[in-house]
């Protein structure tokens, strides 16, 4: 039987320079009397992570390109985090006239390579963590040797979900358990084979956390999920873990490979592209 999952937050001093993250973690779960057990999930978020690891730029000390400037004036961005998401990005894939450009960074669909400038000092942007992996490892070797216990780790991040407002959460990395749990070949309730279905057990419990860690002003910067019954790996961990080739993904392939013919659309679906996605 499916058993409760509790996520308790824990709260953290503000932070805007280099820090030791490993003892600030662990001075929280003692401030909360919450001592970590076997199964737990502890969830860090990767802004505190970076800012813990240096990862903060002055924006005046950054030097923008010609391109960044011209992209820059062409998606009416910020010239120097323009520059900054050409250096960290993996990839860009286009951008918007509200000031984002559509990057990759190790495996994660971004604006802007994942700069954030909310929760800084203004004047200053944080970049994502170097080495995720690496880093939630060492967090886990490090909360293991403690709590004499074996727990999973993930750096959780916001990001937008394709078609819809609002952020939720996601799982930049992670380390100790199993990120997917592949479902395919297994029997649903009426006896179908399950062709495709693979469960995002990192992610969904980056989701998990967001919601109790909060995106503002609440200081909780941490989380603990209790009975999420994962599946422990002491295997090191990437993003090839969890994202997939672009060309199997069908949001990016559909996006910019697969855009659907204008003579294979419905008049409907025709009206509506020309009317919102303008050539």
């Amino acid at each position: 039987m499916p058993q409760p999952l509790t996520v308790f937050p824990l709260r953290a001093p503000v932070q805007s320079q280099p820090f030791d993250l490993i003892a600030t973690l662990q001075a929280s779960l003692n401030s909360a009397a919450i001592g970590l057990e076997d199964g737990d999930v502890v969830a860090i978020s990767s802004k505190y992570a970076a800012i813990a690891g240096g990862r903060i730029v002055e924006l005046t000390d950054v030097q923008p390109t010609a391109q960044a400037r011209q992209l820059a004036n062409h998606y009416q961005m910020d010239a120097a985090i323009t520059q900054l998401a050409l250096e960290e990005a993996d990839h860009i894939f286009g951008g918007i006239e509200l000031g984002f450009l559509l990057t990759t960074k190790g495996g994660v669909l971004s604006p802007n390579a994942g700069l954030d400038r909310s929760n800084i000092p203004s004047g200053k942007a944080v970049l994502l963590p170097q080495a995720p992996f690496q880093l939630a490892e060492t967090i886990r070797a490090a909360l293991q040797q403690s709590f004499d216990c074996r727990i999973g780790v993930i750096l959780t991040d916001s990001w937008l979900m394709p078609g819809r407002y609002g952020t939720t959460g996601i799982a930049i990395a992670m380390a100790g358990f199993q990120p997917i749990k592949d479902e395919r070949g297994k029997q649903d309730l009426f006896g179908n084979a399950m062709t495709v279905t693979q469960i995002g057990v990192a992610d969904s419990l980056a989701v998990c956390a967001q919601v109790v860690m909060g995106e503002r002003d609440e200081a909780t910067p941490f989380a603990v999920a209790r009975g999420a019954a994962i599946d422990f790996t002491d295997a090191p961990l990437s993003a090839d873990a969890v994202s997939i080739p672009w060309r199997h993904c069908i949001y990016v392939q559909s996006l910019t490979l697969g855009i659907l013919p204008a003579d294979l659309m419905s008049p409907q679906n025709r009206h509506t592209y020309s009317r919102e996605f303008p050539s």
